[in-house]
């Protein structure tokens, strides 16, 4: 595959057919929503089968899905065959329900209603800066999962299966045991915690997040078996933290914020912070990377902006935020992909 576009060979189109092929987005977006929820991976993990046959185990129109799987194919998520069976490749494993780091959740929320629905009112966003998802449903983000339980359930499913994705990428590349007690401020219902708590033994922790949240949280400590290390605060981070941690994480939340209310958020963790001068922020997020460079956190930064007017941040944004909340970043996190930004706070008249 070259960029985003296709196979290979399209990197030899002239220009203007290149220009075209991204306009194909959404169709091939759809593509693979429709495959995903007919759960077509699924049904190939046996071995190869024809289009007649997917289309009796999946009740649909042999003739439409084989065009369907065509256009999938032709992007390697599946292999047509010699004999015109399908077949699974590196891609489509990912598209099964019950393999580790599946992918299928995912792809059914980038393949939903109420994401390309909002795109769909994108230039409204450009033109007034508003969230394109309030013009579209004529509520805000938050409110539709509430008010769609299938919607909510669909978005928590997504965004968990994420979440363990990037957990083990974020452990893996910081040292969280340097610290004897940290706080997870907004983290859920616990699965980062718990996993970090595992990864150190010797680390106590503190999980932060709304009532309704939290409540299931202990039930899930007590099976990492960590519940013994770890105390559950209902709370909200726009609101009073607990002191007396060495470190605050804060994982996947900021993005959600414009700049005013991340700044409020992070006064929060300074004011939990100003008893505890060597104590640690550690921002947990996608860092955008360079111009003119492939990022996927470009296109996040996207869905921050259209769902509730938050955004995806580069190293010099996160820097000028930093600094409006008495913080200063001291490491050198990699850009382009999800980093852990280590942050302190800097002293009063400094």
């Amino acid at each position: 595959m070259t960029g985003v576009v296709g196979p290979a060979m399209t990197a030899a189109l002239p220009p203007h057919v290149r220009l075209l092929l991204l306009t194909d987005g959404k169709r091939i977006s759809r593509v693979l929503h429709v495959v995903a929820e007919l759960g077509i991976a699924d049904e190939l993990a046996g071995g190869p089968l024809t289009v007649a046959e997917l289309a009796a185990r999946t009740s649909t129109h042999a003739d439409s899905l084989g065009r369907v799987l065509r256009v999938a194919a032709a992007f390697g998520v599946f292999a047509e065959q010699p004999d015109g069976r399908y077949a699974l490749t590196d891609m489509s494993e990912a598209l099964r329900s019950d393999v580790p780091g599946s992918q299928r959740d995912m792809v059914l929320y980038n393949g939903d209603e109420m994401l390309w629905r909002s795109y769909g009112r994108l230039m409204h966003t450009v033109r007034t800066g508003e969230p394109a998802f309030e013009a579209a449903y004529g509520h805000g983000f938050f409110a539709h999962l509430e008010q769609n339980p299938q919607a909510g359930a669909l978005f928590d499913r997504a965004m968990t299966g994420m979440s363990r994705a990037t957990t083990r990428m974020l452990l893996d590349s910081f040292d969280f045991g340097r610290f004897a007690r940290i706080a997870d401020i907004g983290g859920g219902r616990g699965w980062f915690l718990a996993e970090l708590l595992k990864d150190h033994a010797q680390v106590r922790g503190t999980l932060v997040d709304r009532p309704a949240v939290v409540e299931e949280a202990p039930k899930l400590f007590e099976e990492a078996g960590v519940a013994d290390r770890v105390e559950v605060v209902p709370g909200d981070f726009f609101a009073e933290l607990p002191t007396g941690q060495d470190a605050y994480v804060l994982k996947a939340v900021l993005h959600d914020w414009d700049d005013e209310r991340a700044a409020a958020i992070l006064g929060r963790i300074r004011a939990a912070l100003r008893d505890s001068p060597e104590g640690r922020l550690l921002i947990c997020e996608f860092l955008v990377g360079p111009a003119n460079q492939w990022d996927r956190g470009k296109l996040l930064d996207l869905d921050m902006l259209i769902r509730f007017g938050g955004r995806e941040r580069s190293e010099d944004q996160w820097r000028a935020l930093l600094a409006t909340a008495g913080f200063e970043l001291v490491n050198e996190p990699v850009a382009g992909r999800w980093a852990v930004l280590e942050c302190r706070p800097v002293p009063a008249g400094r």
